[in-house]
C-alpha cells in the first residue's frame, strides 16, 4: 500500500504541475466553457483574476508537500485533503458553466487519487510479516 499511495503522489503533483506550469496558457479538452488558457477558463467561472492566483498557489504547494512528504511522511495527508477540496470545487465549477460531465474528469480523478492518498496517509504503518 506504501508503493501504490508513493506512487499516486508523484501522480497527481506532476499532474498539478503540468496543469499550473506546463499548460497554463495552452488549450486543453478539458477547459471550462470555450476557455483557450487558465486566465479565460476562471473567467468562464466568473472568478476575479486573483482567485486564480490562489487556487494555482494552493495546488502547487500541495504538489510539492506531496512530494516532499515522500520523504516527510506528516505533510501528505493534510496536502491530499487540499486537493481534494480544491478538486471538488472544479467539478463544481465544471457543473455551474453546465460543461459535459466529460470534462470534470480529470478533476474526478485526481479527487478520488487525492481521497485514497489522505485515507492511506492516515491508516497505521503496514506490520511486518511474522518471521518464518
Amino acid at each position: 500500500m506504501e508503493l501504490a499511495k508513493t506512487l499516486l503522489q508523484v501522480v497527481i503533483a506532476l499532474g498539478l504541475a503540468n496543469v499550473w506550469i506546463l499548460r497554463f496558457g495552452k488549450p486543453t479538452a478539458w477547459r471550462g466553457g470555450e476557455a483557450t488558457s487558465m486566465r479565460e477558463e476562471f473567467a468562464v467561472y466568473g472568478l476575479p483574476g486573483w482567485f486564480m492566483m490562489v487556487v494555482g498557489f494552493l495546488k502547487l504547494l500541495c504538489a510539492a508537500l506531496l512530494i516532499a512528504g515522500i520523504w516527510i511522511p506528516v505533510l501528505v495527508q493534510p496536502a491530499a485533503l487540499v486537493i481534494a477540496v480544491l478538486m471538488l470545487g472544479a467539478i463544481a465549477m465544471h457543473v455551474k458553466v453546465r460543461d459535459p460531465l466529460l470534462r470534470s474528469l480529470p478533476a474526478l480523478s485526481v479527487l478520488v487519487m487525492a481521497l485514497i492518498v489522505a485515507y492511506a496517509a492516515g491508516s497505521p504503518p503496514e506490520a511486518p510479516p511474522p518471521p518464518a
